[in-house]
Formats: C-alpha cells, sequence, structure tokens
C-alpha cells in the first residue's frame, strides 16, 4: 500500500490509457504509412501523398507521447529521441511537397530516434527489455541501410527487423501497456 506522500507526487492520471492510445497511434501509423506506399505503388500518387501527410501527423503525435511515457526513464534522451523523430517527420513531410530537392534522408533521423527509443524501453523497467534490444538493431539496421552496398544486399532482412521491431513494441503497448506500478515507481524517483 503506498503512502500519502507519494501518491500526491505522483504524475496525474494513470500510465495504463496513454501507453494504449500510444500503441493505438503507432497502429494508425502503420496502417495509414502501408496504404500511402499501396496508393503510391498503384501511381496514385495524390491520394497516396495525402495519406502519407496524415501518417506523418501520426507519427509526430507518437514521438510525443513517446516523450512523455518516457520522461521517468531518463528526460533528456527521452526528449532527443522526439527531436529525433520530430526532425525525420519534417523531411519527410518537405519530400512529399519537393521530393528532388532534399538530399536528407528521413532515415537518419529515423533511425537514430529508434535507437534512442530502444535505449529508453531497455533502461525503463515498466516494459519488458527484449522490446529494447529490437529497437536498438531497428534504428541500426535503418542507418546502415542508408549505405548503397548494405541496401542492395540486406534490405528485405532490415525491413523485416524494422518492421518486427516497432510492430512488437505497438502490440506490447496495444495489448498489454505499460506496468503501472513500476511506471509510477520510477516517475516518483525522476
Amino acid at each position: 500500500m503506498s503512502s500519502p506522500a507519494i501518491t500526491q507526487r505522483l504524475p496525474e492520471g494513470s500510465p495504463q490509457p496513454r501507453a494504449s492510445l500510444t500503441g493505438a497511434v503507432y497502429l494508425a501509423y502503420f496502417l495509414t504509412a502501408i496504404l500511402a506506399q499501396l496508393l503510391t505503388s498503384r501511381n496514385l500518387i495524390f491520394a497516396g501523398n495525402a495519406v502519407n501527410l496524415i501518417s506523418i501527423g501520426l507519427y509526430l503525435t507518437l514521438a510525443l507521447l513517446f516523450f512523455r511515457m518516457f520522461k521517468p526513464v531518463n528526460r533528456s534522451i527521452s526528449l532527443l529521441a522526439a527531436l529525433a523523430g520530430i526532425a525525420g517527420c519534417l523531411v519527410m513531410a518537405l519530400g512529399v511537397f519537393s521530393p528532388t530537392l532534399l538530399p536528407i534522408n528521413p532515415l537518419w533521423f529515423f533511425g537514430i530516434y529508434c535507437l534512442f527509443i530502444g535505449f529508453l524501453v531497455f533502461r525503463s523497467n515498466f516494459l519488458p527489455r527484449i522490446l529494447g534490444v529490437l529497437m536498438i538493431l531497428a534504428g541500426v539496421g535503418w542507418l546502415a541501410f542508408l549505405s548503397p552496398a548494405v541496401a542492395l544486399h540486406l534490405s528485405l532482412y532490415i525491413e523485416g527487423l524494422g518492421i518486427l521491431a516497432e510492430a512488437a513494441l505497438m502490440l506490447w503497448l496495444v495489448v498489454r501497456g505499460v506496468n503501472v506500478e513500476r511506471w509510477n515507481r520510477q516517475a516518483v524517483a525522476a
């Protein structure tokens, strides 16, 4: 049983609904990003770009939700992760409007984002560490994907690993959420 002093210092609201919301936004991002790819591959460019902008908005939301979730683990790393995610979204959005003018690949930012999120998951005590390891591997994979030689030979494996890692984290948040007691303890300690 928790003491009244500890209960008063806890952040407002339960982290469980926010964890479920984070997982749901992650799922919505996945679905809209896949739809955007399908539309674009069928030469429905305008519709694909419109859906892609929606998926970018969802990913921006996801970056902010993860920032809030992982603040108790490490506020600075959580902020850096959010900034990397936001930067990747901005680069991707600019690429939608002018794909030939932007020499920066958003994977630079999303790879770093996955590394940071993986680190935060691993360091948290309210999510399984294996999810953190998978996200770190996905981050390394997304960054390695930027090398033309790696992309040529390993792209299928890197994409599979990235999708597996992100889907595992997303599904865990949707189905299980976070360990509320451990999240609260970590929030009080922070």
